[in-house]
């Protein structure tokens, strides 16, 4: 019977160490996805486009996409 709870309090540390590693890397890759916004937001304001607001309503949407899936993602996570 110890070697039971023995593995069972394995398998959550496992699993504990997991999801803390999943969310580590969900908080990473939103922060990517903002600095990756802003570089193209910086690109385009550079060259002046005459399209600004067409591309930055573009990028805007996009980038909410994303972070509503990031969102998904993580909650699918915590979940399991």
């Amino acid at each position: 019977e110890s070697e039971f709870q023995e593995g069972n309090n394995d398998r959550r540390k496992i699993e504990e160490n997991l999801k803390k590693d999943m969310e580590e890397l969900l908080e990473k890759m939103e922060k990517l996805t903002v600095r990756a916004a802003w570089m193209v937001y910086d690109c385009i304001a550079i060259r002046t486009n005459p399209d600004l607001p067409n591309a930055m309503q573009h990028l805007e949407v996009a980038f909410l996409r994303c972070k509503e899936e990031m969102e998904k993602k993580r909650q699918e996570v915590l979940m399991e």
